[in-house]
């Protein structure tokens, strides 16, 4: 499975994007998604995560800013951030695991594509 992302770029603090992470190989229907986001020097940390039921949850820190969603028909999965801060700038790679994704490992990471908040 590829999984590869799109959508980042520059943004100024209070604005909106909309990131996707489109698979191909494998059908994601059955697998956990997850995105992930890494700032320079820092550790990779969890953003959100959808279960293959739709159940979402978040990190507390964009929790009522971004929302995940999944499109199995296009075994696509989407994050939309809104009100950005400088705060979120990082590079931001989606996940697939059969289980649950989790920051350690997961089945199949994307490249990421980078995210940069800035005035």
């Amino acid at each position: 499975v590829q999984l590869v992302e799109s959508g980042g770029g520059w943004v100024q603090p209070g604005g909106s994007l909309r990131l996707s992470c489109t698979a191909s190989g494998r059908t994601l229907e059955a697998y956990a998604l997850g995105w992930f986001r890494q700032a320079p020097g820092k550790e990779r940390e969890f953003v959100a995560a959808i279960t293959r039921f739709a159940d979402a949850t978040y990190r507390t820190s964009v929790t009522g800013r971004f929302t995940i969603s999944r499109d199995n028909a296009k075994n696509t999965l989407y994050l939309q951030m809104n009100n950005l801060k400088p705060e979120d700038t990082a590079v931001y790679s989606c996940a697939a695991d059969r289980v649950a994704v989790s920051t350690v490992r997961n089945d199949y990471w994307g490249q990421g594509t980078p995210v940069t908040v800035s005035s």
